[in-house]
């Protein structure tokens, strides 16, 4: 094997056709160091050597991909987020509209697309909307339809919409079909995907954090071509949309940015 197959930049060409996946939108110090740190704790030394696992071993496949595309989610994650969302965001919006197109992308196991379908319908019932979900992970799509969630994905969530909106199941809830109706699963590359048009209201949260600054831009633009004129981008905790103002966008209030025109 010669060492220039074992390298970074190789792996990174190699897993691209597999995958679909291009890490080279990712920043590369933290992209390596969780690619290492997974080779290492399955046994795997050299790049050439655990991309032939990755052929042979569908398990480890999906298994890396999710450590990958970081699939860490909560209903109603950041409370005081969502409280801003149903107090002053959505009011504006349906000030204008009567029936709201919403869409979570990198929505993971669809957690946070049915918090956003809960909201409306718990707190604006007279309001027609639809909820898309996409993610790359196929796995986690196929959770997110089942709509079967562990006790320690309730955290954040009131005890009364628990109640509601989901039934006992073992280990832990399901979500009901009243809810699951709103809510349409996609699998969707957002880096190199064409995006559907005519959203009011786009969240995606704790998903851009590894991306670099040039994927970045690109993805905050193809944001803002999806957007309706006044539609809201909802970003996640540490995302600031600093510098972004040449994309149209404006800070209404923390964590939402109004598109403009």
């Amino acid at each position: 094997m010669s060492s220039s197959n074992n390298t970074y930049e190789w792996f990174v060409k190699a897993f691209y056709p597999k995958s679909g996946l291009d890490l080279n939108f990712y920043k590369q110090n933290q992209m390596e160091r969780r690619i290492r740190s997974f080779m290492n704790s399955n046994g795997h030394r050299t790049f050439p050597e655990f991309l032939k696992a990755l052929d042979q071993d569908r398990e480890l496949y999906d298994k890396f991909f999710k450590h990958l595309t970081i699939n860490v989610t909560q209903f109603f994650r950041d409370t005081k987020q969502w409280n801003t969302l149903k107090d002053v965001i959505i009011p504006k919006l349906i000030a204008k509209k009567s029936n709201l197109k919403i869409w979570s992308a990198g929505c993971s196991s669809g957690q946070e697309a049915y918090s956003l379908a809960i909201t409306m319908l718990e707190y604006f019932p007279r309001v027609n909307f639809s909820v898309l979900a996409t993610d790359i992970d196929v796995k986690v799509l196929e959770q997110g339809k089942k709509g079967v969630y562990r006790e320690s994905d309730f955290a954040s969530t009131p005890p009364e919409l628990i109640k509601k909106y989901f039934s006992p199941t073992e280990g832990g809830y399901e979500i009901k079909s009243e809810v699951k109706k709103y809510v349409t699963f996609r699998r969707q590359n957002l880096l190199t995907d064409r995006f559907d048009s005519g959203f009011d209201l786009l969240a995606c949260r704790n998903v851009v954090i590894y991306f670099t600054e040039e994927a970045k831009d690109m993805l905050y633009r193809k944001f803002a071509d999806s957007l309706n004129p006044g539609g809201i981008l909802f970003t996640g905790s540490t995302e600031h949309l600093f510098g972004m103002n040449h994309l149209g966008f404006k800070l209404v209030s923390s964590f939402f940015y109004q598109k403009q025109g």
